[in-house]
């Protein structure tokens, strides 16, 4: 109880002393937590002399206070915190803080100081955060910094500095964290950030630097781990000007006007895992110039002018994980540009202007070979040229759909990958890549034997009565010709072909070359099954087929979400002979269409067929818990069924055995007095003298009636009475 009392008498005195020193205006629930924050005050509120030495929290922002005198904070030897954020102060006097030894935490930001006095923090020994952000800062000089040793925090941003003068920040040798963005900074000295060895964070971006060239500008920043320099004007990147950046980690040159970097200009960079070049102006990647960045794991070029690409321009980069070079000037890639990174699983080459001829077939044999192995996501490549195949993706392209440049005249560069049946001119293509021969002259020729034997008809090679029945892959619905330059078939010769195919397909395997046929003959019944919240599985059977000696036949899944925006389409591909595959991370209660397409010598083809798709619609999150939920439910309440069964036949039971038990030990009243027996014969003397003297006192108003007597059973009196 005394403890209670002390207690109580501590709080009241706490809450009597914070009374005490309270100003107007200001709440005071904590005695060393003064709180002034919108208040209306146009002035520091004056304290009591006693009491407010004990302050360790002053909170003065969102008021109007426009001048910091001398004396505002002498009262407040104890302060630890200072807010005085969102005023309106124009000038802050040299010995305003003189006062605040103790002082850890100093907010100024969001005011219209223009100025800093020289040793205006010099009795601020403990400072550890400074923020004069948002002000109207135009000049800043070593001596405005003098005694801050213990500084880690420093934010200068959106002021109007213009300058960094030589050694500006000497005295925060401690120093972590420097914000200078926004500001209107054209010329850094070359020893600016001298002494700041232990510098993490360093924002200069939104600034008017036009050129990087000085080697010794960042030389001191050993320690530097993200460095920002974006929305700038700089136009030149100089060589070894991050050379001494071992521990930087990210290096930002967004939203610039970079044309050149020079050879050497990232040189020192080792440590880089990302680095942001977009929004630029630069044309071409050369060959060495990312050779330093061996650990970066992000690079963005986006929105720059970049029509070319050095084959080894990204030899080097081992990590390499995500590569954005969309928005560009793109028209070709070599199939080796990224041959070495085995890590990279994002690429972006979105709104570029390609031309799909044979230069880009060894880029989309690599795509492929990447997609089927599951490296790589998805990577849209929309074609620009030829006319023909203006909005097309690459994936869906066919190999003798990549013509040859016009400027070549029929030879791709060495870029192609030397596609044979795209180099040679139009009339020379094979135009029907199933080819099903039945040889009956010589039934005992083996498939294999024929397919070295027999190559693919051409058109100089067919007979005439079957050359205009020849399919070609051409888009139905579209008046160009098709890639192998002849008109479109009709339905009629597709139907006959089809018929030809089957009937030839008793006698032997179809060899199969085109993806286009397999798909359109070789697949059948694709079906869903196994659906779930976020996966499926699709199934398919496939007729008897073989293929061509040093080709593969593989499929893909196509699936995408059915009628809804945004579309996203995905591929699965199938490796061997498997016909199923499970989609997985499929969205819930969700409709997908998924379609199967055949891969055939790595080609699919130009036409996705959607003949062979099926829908697949996964299951609502809930309902597998609400499934389980119902059958916990019919189980608790069958159980408690038998509960009461058993519990009510025992209740039953033992009201039974108790009547069994009560019936056996007591005498029915009809066995003791009986008025229906004749009365039995017994000897005189077994009735007592006092029955017969009730019995000669009743009156006898004539004979005996039988109802009248009373029959006492012999077993009721043992053998000895009987005796006697």
């Amino acid at each position: 109880m005394a403890r209670l009392l002390a207690l109580c008498f501590l709080l009241a005195s706490g809450a009597l002393s914070a009374r005490a020193i309270c100003p107007e205006r200001c709440d005071c629930q904590h005695a060393q937590h003064l709180l002034c924050t919108n208040r209306g005050l146009r002035a520091v509120p004056k304290a009591p002399a006693r009491g407010s030495g004990d302050v360790l929290v002053l909170s003065l922002g969102g008021n109007f206070i426009s001048n910091i005198s001398a004396f505002d904070f002498s009262r407040f030897s104890h302060l630890t915190r200072l807010d005085l954020q969102y005023n309106q102060i124009r000038s802050v006097h040299s010995k305003a803080f003189d006062k605040l030894s103790r002082l850890e935490e100093l907010y100024l930001g969001n005011n219209l100081i223009s100025t800093i006095s020289p040793g205006t923090f010099h009795s601020l020994r403990k400072l550890r955060i400074l923020y004069g952000n948002s002000n109207e800062i135009k000049k800043i000089s070593p001596d405005s910094f003098t005694n801050l040793e213990s500084v880690i925090k420093l934010r200068l941003d959106r002021n109007a500095i213009e300058t960094l003068q030589d050694a500006v920040f000497k005295s925060l040798e401690n120093l972590l964290y420097l914000h200078l963005e926004s500001n209107k900074l054209r010329h850094i000295h070359r020893s600016a950030f001298i002494r700041l060895g232990k510098l993490r964070f360093l924002n200069l971006s939104d600034n008017k630097q036009t050129t990087l060239r000085n080697t010794f500008t960042f030389a001191q920043l050993t320690s530097l781990t993200t460095l920002l320099l974006s929305e700038n004007e700089i136009q030149h990147v100089g060589n070894h000007v991050f050379q001494n950046l071992k521990k930087l980690s990210k290096l930002s040159l967004s939203n610039n006007k970079i044309a050149q970097m020079d050879g050497e200009a990232l040189k020192g960079l080792s440590g880089v895992r990302e680095l942001l070049i977009d929004g630029n102006q630069l044309e071409h990647i050369p060959a060495r110039l990312l050779d330093p960045l061996e650990r970066v794991e992000v690079l963005d070029f986006s929105d720059n002018r970049i029509s070319s690409v050095d084959p080894s321009a990204f030899k080097q980069l081992k990590h390499l994980k995500v590569l954005k070079l969309n928005n560009n000037r793109l028209s070709s890639l070599a199939g080796s540009v990224f041959s070495s990174n085995g890590g990279l699983y994002s690429l972006d080459l979105k709104g570029n202007n390609w031309t799909c001829d044979c230069r880009l077939g060894a880029f989309q044999q690599w795509m492929s070979a990447a997609h089927s192995q599951g490296l790589l996501l998805t990577v849209f490549v929309q074609c620009q040229h030829p006319a023909a195949l203006t909005g097309k993706y690459l994936d869906y392209l066919n190999s003798s759909q990549l013509w040859p440049p016009e400027s070549h005249s029929g030879v791709c560069g060495s870029g192609s990958g030397s596609v044979e049946r795209a180099a040679g001119p139009a009339r020379d293509r094979p135009t029907l890549q199933v080819n099903v021969q039945a040889d009956e002259a010589e039934p005992d020729r083996t498939p294999t034997d024929q397919s070295k034997r027999k190559k693919p008809l051409t058109p100089r090679s067919r007979p005439p009565t079957r050359a205009a029945d020849s399919p070609k892959r051409g888009p139905p619905d579209s008046g160009h010709p098709s890639a192998t330059g002849h008109p479109p078939s009709t339905p009629t010769q597709g139907a006959a072909e089809r018929f030809d195919l089957l009937q030839q397909e008793k006698a032997e395997r179809p060899l199969v070359t085109d993806a286009c046929q397999f798909n359109r003959l070789f697949i059948l019944n694709v079906t869903a099954e196994q659906e779930s919240v976020s996966t499926a599985t699709v199934r398919w059977v496939t007729r008897d087929y073989r293929v061509a000696t040093g080709s593969e036949l593989h499929f893909r899944v196509l699936y995408d979400r059915f009628g809804q925006a945004p579309r996203f389409p995905r591929f699965v591909y199938v490796q061997g002979g498997a016909r199923a595959v499970t989609l997985r991370e499929l969205a819930e209660d969700t409709p997908y269409m998924a379609c199967v397409e055949a891969v055939v010598g790595g080609a699919a083809c130009a036409v996705a067929s959607r003949d062979h798709c099926t829908g697949v619609v996964t299951q609502p999150a809930g309902r597998g818990r609400a499934g389980d939920l119902q059958l916990l439910t019919m189980v608790t309440l069958g159980a408690n069924i038998l509960l009461l069964l058993l519990v009510g036949g025992a209740w039953m039971g033992r009201g039974l055995r108790r009547r069994l038990q009560h019936r056996k030990s007591a005498v029915h009243v009809r066995h003791m007095y009986s008025t229906r027996r004749p009365l039995r014969a017994m000897a005189t003397d077994a009735v007592s003298a006092d029955f017969t003297s009730y019995q000669s006192s009743r009156p006898r108003l004539g004979a005996p009636d039988e109802g009248d007597l009373i029959q006492f059973p012999c077993e009721r009196f043992p053998e000895g009475s009987r005796r006697d």
